[in-house]
């Protein structure tokens, strides 16, 4: 079982560490980087010295740089990379990680990975929270950063029972509502900048928010709108209404209404999702060091995230439209590759092809393929898969980026890749072939 399995890790952990130094190498991304506040909360705990680094991906260059006489942690990444951690010299690397795993595990290697297990839903922030209470650390203050992870990688969509209980421990106000983040702002902001859930002629139109506000008879209480969480049962049946009319290809139950978490961050009650988001935006901004520290409870970093956060959002807009405005878009059946080039970041693609395949723009089983230069003669791509039935888009990448040398990784919903820049075309025409291959086995 996953739970006895990390607490035989963590007992090796603590026998193998004694008077080593540590390095925590984790993922740029929302659950890679509370994986790396855990941890950090844990190293400190246990009096060990240490030091991080947060990487956008683990590739040969990274690995070869890994000083070998440490103790290498590996957290949110790396399962799909153990024929290139073999090489390494360590004599003892961790890895926590949830992603799928399909190589086999080098003897220098300690594993803590669910898919090895019961394949039992969890994050990788979830992973290293219960690893940090089977060292018997004071982890209940990171119970919230768990939940915070969690939401980075849309684990409160279907709980597990490991998930329940970290939200238990966290002591989480868990509420029914519209799936608009965040709940605990002025419902005229949150829906001017909704974009997961993405609302035609609202996100991003002010004049569109103030329509809907006024069609589902919601008005401002003195100088403001209420928030979310504020909102009677009356007021929030109109409100899911009127945003339902204006996504008809999303199912009510599917999209709109869901569970709402709120953590104690900063000596105050914030939402989950946005604390997520923001934390996801840092990091994609090139700030993974603000982001970490934002975590941590470091009031500078909070300032200056709540700066990069509005900027990251006036971003999210505007890439939306060059998006469809590209001209190096492919539309297929059931699919759609959008190429962006070198006019939208290469960290903001996966989060493209996530607002795409939230919206109600296309059907389910539908997969968004996005793609960006990342300004190193090199390509990245994302797929996501639009709702939960379809084909696995990690299964697809990994045929399309094979025969390339690229590296890839993902879930059954959500993949990406990195390739030569001299390769995209070869992979959109290998995506393409792939792709209606399997609608005519279809």
């Amino acid at each position: 079982m996953l739970e006895e399995r990390i607490k035989e890790i963590s007992q090796l952990f603590k026998q193998k560490s004694a008077n080593k130094e540590i390095l925590v190498v984790s993922h740029h991304d929302t659950d890679g980087i509370t994986s790396a506040a855990i941890m950090i909360k844990t190293l400190k705990s246990l009096e060990k010295i240490f030091s991080v680094k947060i990487i956008k991906s683990l590739d040969n260059i990274v690995i070869k740089n890994l000083p070998p006489e440490k103790i290498i942690i590996f957290l949110d990444l790396a399962s799909n990379s153990l024929q290139l951690i073999e090489k390494m010299k360590n004599d003892f690397i961790f890895i926590i990680d949830h992603h799928e795993i399909n190589q086999t595990v080098p003897e220098n290697v300690y594993i803590i990975n669910p898919q090895l297990h019961n394949k039992e839903a969890i994050s990788s922030a979830g992973l290293c929270y219960l690893f940090a209470k089977a060292l018997n650390v004071n982890s209940k203050e990171m119970a919230s950063l768990a939940v915070i992870g969690m939401m980075g990688d849309l684990h409160e969509k279907n709980l597990s029972k490991l998930n329940n209980q970290i939200i238990t421990e966290g002591e989480v106000i868990v509420k029914r509502g519209v799936m608009l983040y965040p709940a605990t702002r002025p419902l005229n902001r949150v829906l001017e900048y909704s974009a997961e859930p993405y609302i035609p002629g609202v996100t991003g139109n002010i004049e569109g928010v103030m329509d809907l506000l006024k069609e589902a008879q919601i008005e401002k209480v003195g100088n403001a709108y209420k928030t979310l969480i504020e909102l009677d049962e009356d007021e929030m049946t109109r409100l899911v209404t009127t945003i339902v009319l204006r996504r008809p290809k999303i199912g009510f139950k599917r999209e709109i209404i869901g569970t709402i978490y709120l953590v104690k961050r900063f000596g105050k009650l914030e939402d989950a999702r946005e604390i997520s988001a923001k934390i996801n935006a840092c990091s994609r901004l090139g700030e993974s060091e603000t982001a970490l520290l934002f975590c941590l409870e470091n009031q500078k970093a909070k300032n200056k995230i709540e700066t990069m956060y509005a900027k990251y959002k006036q971003e999210i807009i505007s890439s939306l439209q060059t998006l469809k405005e590209s001209s190096q878009r492919v539309i297929g059946k059931e699919y759609e590759i959008f190429h962006a080039g070198k006019t939208i970041r290469d960290t903001m693609i996966g989060t493209m092809a996530s607002i795409l395949a939230h919206s109600s723009l296309y059907e389910e089983g539908t997969i968004i393929i996005t793609m960006a230069d990342d300004g190193d003669e090199k390509v990245k791509a994302s797929l996501r898969l639009v709702g939960n039935q379809g084909r696995n888009v990690k299964s697809v990448v990994e045929q399309a980026v094979l025969s390339l040398g690229g590296e890839y990784g993902g879930h059954n919903t959500a993949a990406g890749c990195t390739i030569d820049k001299n390769k995209e075309q070869q992979f959109i025409n290998n995506i393409k072939s792939c792709l209606e291959i399997e609608m005519i086995k279809v």
